[in-house]
């Protein structure tokens, strides 16, 4: 019986669509250009409208609103119209008559036009769609996910079975708009492994001539499934930079979001963006419009455009909603911005909305505030009292983590009971990035009681050494590379540093075979952040890269040879690795933004590398204005940064490949950078002084912090005839007691470097810290080595004294350090 009732009703569906077509009611309805058109036909008409024409009406009632600007929509009037509600019912009780694509039309139309999930209506719908869904066409598909992607129902059952649909078509899909909703609709429920094949598939897809919003779409799956893919991400970033006319301030205020929440930047996206919003800086007067501005301008504007927000900001502060006021908060923080008429303006609309904000907010916001320096007592006291309250409740290991480090850095925080029972219980749970945080909280909570004079710090040893345990224990039962890489790239700071930076190397090399081409990257990351010089894992690092190099991103490998140009290590097959990866860098230059290229540059220089194509390109004119124009955009940090390589890369270029005939360009550069930096003589430099002049017969036979040319800067410099006498500074005749309060002089041009006698040489004595080396290890890092390099190009003999030899027990006593530095002037090379 119910077979023959599905048969009546396909016959059914299919004569309705044969007779329709033809339907005046159904042209009427199409033509409507005011929702109250559509409202009076089917007032008019309610006995004759088919499930057909519910359908068409709802769609067209949607598209009516879909044209109309976002403020100016209607949404209630059209949802509370009493011919709606006539329209919902008609719809509700023909839904098993209508055919797939009318289903799932009707349920789109309907969730556009606000209609609660709940509602019996979309409900039904629902329900229908399910029960066609292997019948459902991908179009149909792809719009019925996307509706039930709206309702929230991310972890549903259906949608498992929606996944399972894609997984089985994925070959046959060869649309892209429909594959890009379908990969954001099931993102939720997706294996690992289907997460690659789709993102294969994609990269298949995606031409130059998508459209914006699937571009847009693929950006948003990549976040919502936190994978940074490189190639993808520079694929959609220049189809936005090819579709300005979609590039307004919604569009690039989302698409910011999206890359700052994946870790990805584009130089030439920030400046697009600038360069569009700085003309109408004023005409986004609304909170919600001037909130976006100020996220995307606010970090990279000039001084007069930001003087500009930040007065609009603190004009409109009031009508700030709490998310917005956490939005200008947090853009404030990146820009540094100490603008205290703002700040107070913030902290009183915070007032009224601290109730609002969920546990994680309130952890930013908190964390933003004592980063800005407020000083609003009352506010920290009310935050204080929320997070314990969330804390008391949390079940969450990270957000349990989160509120204690946050608790920590409020202004005279002390610790008490609950937080200590809390972490206590929590631990066992905890990933290597929560037991980091409640580590660094303990840490800081420790320092304070001792400076008050507090007794409750055994508690904190105690905690502490739980917290190690537990850390220690988690990495001995890794099994799983990827896993644990996971989890540290997290992990930062001393608890890093000095508690389980041994122990985490040691789980790598126990899973040293897990290496892949996949975790190659963070695998470098995490060594490069560890600052370990583990042969094994290095080995195995440039082994997998050799045997993958077409495989791994152009910038996944500047981060791999930065890992060995920092450490200064020379794998096995050391020249075909360079060899190797170089090659593949200068065949791919086109993938890297101007400011990587000298970030390229300059850790290949360290290596002692210089690409003929790589280098003629960064000196080239046109490369260096684009660079200035770009470095506008970048953050501070960074910009300083690729402005250090750029000039330690052209000192380089000078004095080792002067067959390229690159000038020096970096005088003023230096002359700037020496005026903002004062520097003092440092008490281990008076005393070393005092001891050459002992050893070489005089104060004027050695100098204090030299500059060489090309500005390199040594703790002192002798010189010694051909027989091992020392020669006179007579224009640096001054009494050692008197530098102790005299400013370095940088003026090298003052300095004449007058040819020495023959036979002659320069010394440059250099101390050594522990960050020339790797960690515990006697092996000089990269750059020292090229200072080492470098001076002895410009005709020094350099002696590198390193802090665990200057600092032993067998050179405690002046005499002992007097012998060591006198055999060291007059050792033979």
């Amino acid at each position: 019986m119910l077979c023959l009732r599905q048969v009546c009703l396909s016959a059914l569906r299919r004569y309705q669509a044969r007779t329709l077509s033809s339907d005046l009611l159904l042209s009427q309805i199409n033509n409507c250009t005011h929702e109250d058109e559509v409202f009076s036909l089917v007032g008019r008409n309610k006995a004759r409208l088919s499930e057909k024409h519910v359908g068409i009406a709802l769609n067209v009632l949607w598209q009516l609103q879909k044209k109309k600007p976002l403020l100016l929509r209607t949404s209630d009037y059209v949802r509370n119209h009493s011919q709606f509600l006539t329209l919902c019912f008609l719809a509700e009780n023909k839904v098993e008559h209508m055919d797939n694509e009318t289903i799932v039309d009707t349920l789109y139309s309907v969730l556009r036009l606000s209609v609660e999930s709940h509602d019996s209506l979309a409900g039904v719908l629902v329900t229908e769609a399910w029960k066609r869904l292997e019948s459902l066409s991908l179009p149909a598909l792809s719009k019925f996910a996307l509706c039930l992607h709206k309702q929230h129902r991310h972890f549903s059952p259906l949608t498992g079975k929606i996944a399972h649909l894609v997984d089985m078509k994925l070959d046959s899909i060869q649309d892209i708009r429909i594959l890009s909703v379908l990969m954001i609709s099931v993102s939720d429920v997706i294996s690992r492994s289907f997460q690659d094949r789709l993102l294969q598939k994609v990269d298949q897809l995606l031409g130059e001539g998508v459209h914006f919003n699937y571009a847009k779409r693929i950006v948003q799956f990549l976040q919502l499934s936190k994978l940074t893919h490189s190639p993808l991400l520079e694929k959609c970033n220049k189809i936005f930079l090819k579709s300005t006319s979609h590039l307004d301030l919604d569009n690039i205020s989302l698409i910011f979001g999206l890359y700052e929440q994946l870790g990805f930047d584009n130089a030439e996206f920030r400046l697009t963006a600038k360069q569009l919003l700085s003309e109408s800086v004023d005409d986004y007067c609304d909170p919600e419009a001037f909130a976006k501005l100020f996220f995307v301008l606010g970090p990279m504007a000039e001084s007069k455009v930001r003087e500009r927000l930040l007065a609009t900001a603190a004009l409109i502060a009031e009508e700030f909603s709490s998310h917005q006021a956490l939005v200008i908060l947090k853009t404030m923080q990146k820009m540094k911005c100490r603008h205290s008429q703002l700040l107070e303006k913030m902290v009183s609309v915070l007032h009224r909305h601290l109730d609002s904000y969920h546990v994680l907010q309130l952890v930013k916001l908190t964390q933003c505030l004592v980063l800005l320096h407020c000083r609003d007592q009352e506010l920290f006291a009310k935050l204080k009292m929320l997070l314990l309250g969330f804390l008391k409740s949390s079940v969450i290991p990270s957000d349990t983590a989160a509120i204690i480090r946050t608790l920590a850095i409020l202004p005279s925080s002390q610790v008490e009971e609950v937080i200590i029972n809390k972490a206590t219980a929590v631990l066992p749970q905890c990933r290597l990035q929560d037991l980091s945080c409640i580590a660094t909280a303990l840490v800081k909570w420790n320092h304070y009681d001792k400076l008050h004079w507090q007794n409750t710090s055994q508690l904190h040893v105690k905690l502490l050494q739980k917290v190690n345990d537990c850390g220690f224990q988690r990495l001995q039962k890794a099994r799983n590379l990827n896993l644990l890489l996971e989890e540290l790239t997290h992990v930062n700071g001393e608890w890093l540093q000095e508690v389980i930076s041994e122990e985490t190397v040691a789980a790598c090399q126990r899973l040293i075979d897990h290496v892949t081409q996949a975790n190659v990257l963070q695998l470098s990351i995490f060594l490069m952040k560890t600052n370990h010089r583990c042969p094994s894992l290095l080995d195995r690092i440039a082994s997998v890269t050799v045997e993958n190099i077409n495989k791994i991103h152009p910038l996944e490998m500047y981060f791999i040879l930065h890992l060995f140009s920092v450490l200064n290590y020379d794998p096995p097959a050391n020249e075909e690795f360079f060899q190797s990866c170089i090659q593949h860098l200068t065949s791919n230059l086109s993938c890297f933004e101007t400011h990587h290229l000298v970030l390229l540059g300059y850790i290949l220089a360290v290596a002692g590398y210089f690409p003929p194509a790589l280098i003629r390109t960064i000196f080239d004119v046109s490369f260096l204005s684009r660079l200035d124009a770009q470095l506008e955009v970048l953050s501070d940090t960074l910009r300083q940064r690729v402005r250090s390589r750029l000039m330690k890369l052209n000192r380089a270029v000078c004095l080792e490949c002067p067959e390229f005939h690159i000038p020096w360009f970096h005088e003023q550069y230096f002359q700037r950078v020496l005026c903002k930096g004062i520097r003092r003589i440092n008490p281990l430099r008076q005393h070393v002084h005092r001891m050459l002049a002992e050893i070489l017969g005089g104060s004027h036979y050695a100098r204090v912090s030299v500059l060489t040319p090309y500005y390199y800067e040594i703790d002192f410099e002798c010189i010694l005839d051909k027989n091992k006498k020392p020669l006179s500074y007579t224009a640096q005749n001054i009494l050692l007691d008197d530098l102790r309060g005299v400013h370095l002089r940088h003026d090298i041009k003052d300095e004449e470097r007058k040819a020495l006698p023959q036979g002659a040489q320069r010394i440059a004595l250099e101390f050594l810290d522990s960050k020339a080396f790797s960690k515990d290890s006697h092996h000089l890092k990269g750059e020292p080595a090229v200072k080492k390099r470098h001076l002895e190009i410009l005709g020094y003999r350099v002696i590198q004294i390193p802090h665990f030899e200057w600092n032993s027990m067998v050179l405690s006593t002046k005499p002992e350090q007097l012998d060591y530095l006198r055999k060291r002037l007059y050792e033979t090379q």
